[in-house]
């Protein structure tokens, strides 16, 4: 990874959620630079193990991690992390986890059941978190209040409705990550 000298300081975040949630899409929504993705063919071997019913047309999966930058000042530089969301490549989580602030969790209000693991390794890591509710077009919009009661999230967890594919809807829900995180710190 480039370090830029004249950069003091450096913040990495994780982007996390279920199998085709969105979180490629996402980081290259809000990246600076053409971010590194690990996206590779779905193929028979994935049979079984990847539940593409709800995803019909998803062709491609991540397989180690996508990785973007954005600087925030002269200063400051966001580092952002996305995992794979499938459960046989959870042993990553713990290497991209290491050093990271903070996470934002994206989720499909319609496959709702597929996030608790993926909380469940959040909390486990002790990452703060913000929800981001990815909306998917032709599909219903759940109000935010039925997505937290559902994940039986605090109410100090903030959730967001996010277009992944919207570089300003994302950019929102990294802006709510970030004010989360510097609220967590005072």
């Amino acid at each position: 990874m480039y370090l830029d000298p004249k950069v003091s300081r450096s913040v990495k975040v994780l982007v996390v959620g279920h199998f085709a949630v969105g979180k490629t899409t996402y980081i290259g929504s809000v990246s600076e630079i053409e971010p590194l993705q690990t996206e590779e063919e779905i193929t028979e071997a994935s049979v079984g193990l990847d539940d593409l019913s709800e995803t019909p047309d998803k062709t491609t999966t991540t397989v180690a991690m996508d990785f973007g930058r954005l600087t925030l000042s002269d200063d400051l530089v966001l580092y952002i992390f996305g995992t794979p969301g499938q459960e046989r490549f959870k042993q990553m989580w713990e290497g991209l986890s290491r050093g990271a602030l903070g996470a934002l969790v994206l989720v499909d209000p319609e496959r709702l059941e597929e996030t608790f693991p993926i909380l469940d390794l959040v909390e486990a890591f002790g990452l703060p978190y913000v929800v981001g509710v990815n909306t998917f077009d032709g599909r219903t919009h759940f109000p935010l209040s039925e997505v937290c009661e559902a994940l039986n999230l605090s109410d100090e967890t903030p959730v967001i409705d996010c277009d992944v594919r919207d570089q300003d809807s994302s950019m929102q829900a990294l802006i709510t990550l970030v004010k989360h995180l510097l609220s967590s710190l005072g």
